[in-house]
Formats: C-alpha cells, structure tokens, sequence
C-alpha cells in the first residue's frame, strides 16, 4: 500500500490454495488496494484535524479564562489589565502552576465572594 513514494502499510490476501491471479484480477486486487490506502489517509487526516481542533478550542479556553481574570484583577486593583496581567503572571510562577490554574483560581475566588 503506497501513496507516492510513501509505504503506509501491506495487505496480505488469504485462501485455501496457492493462487496466481491473472493479469486482471491483479488489477482488482491493487484497486482495493489503492482505495483501502485512501480510507486509511484520509482517516489519518481527519484524527489529526480533529486533534488539532481539541487542542486551538482548549487554547481558546484558556485564554478567555486568562481574560476573564485579568480583567477581574484589573478592576479590583484598579490597574490595566498589562499590570493585571504581570500580577496574574507572577503569582502562577510563584506557584509553579499554569498560567490559566492561577487565572481559573482567581475566578473561582471572586465567585465565592457573598
């Protein structure tokens, strides 16, 4: 099974007895063997476009956590958000946590407030 100059796999055909295939049903056979390594490409193609779907929308959560944050900080310091930012920095490193745990832990802080 290849794709251009790319080995991707083999496909082993099985019977009872020793069979030679003439020349059109050898071309039968590497037909189902060119669409069966399309089905695996595209298969390939469409894991990786989803996993790097998951990872920008996780990416994406993030940052409107650290957003969010930020802004909170900002209001209740009565700063910009860049020294916002900087508060929120340092305090993720002072913990050696992520930026957005810190950022989810300020929200978290702020919504239990009465």
């Amino acid at each position: 099974m290849r794709w251009k100059t790319r080995v991707i796999g083999a496909l082993n055909l099985f019977g009872r007895a020793d069979v030679t295939f003439a020349e059109d049903e050898a071309r039968v056979v590497q037909a189902l063997a060119d669409v069966a390594t399309i089905a695996l490409l595209q298969q390939r193609d469409i894991a990786r476009s989803d996993a790097l779907t998951e990872q920008l929308q996780g990416a994406l959560n993030s940052r409107i956590i650290i957003e969010q944050a930020k802004g909170a900080i900002a209001q209740m310091q009565r700063s910009t958000p860049a020294e916002a930012f900087q508060l929120l920095r340092s305090q993720a490193r002072s913990s050696q946590r992520r930026l957005v745990d810190a950022a989810t832990d300020v929200l978290d802080q702020i919504q239990s407030q009465p």
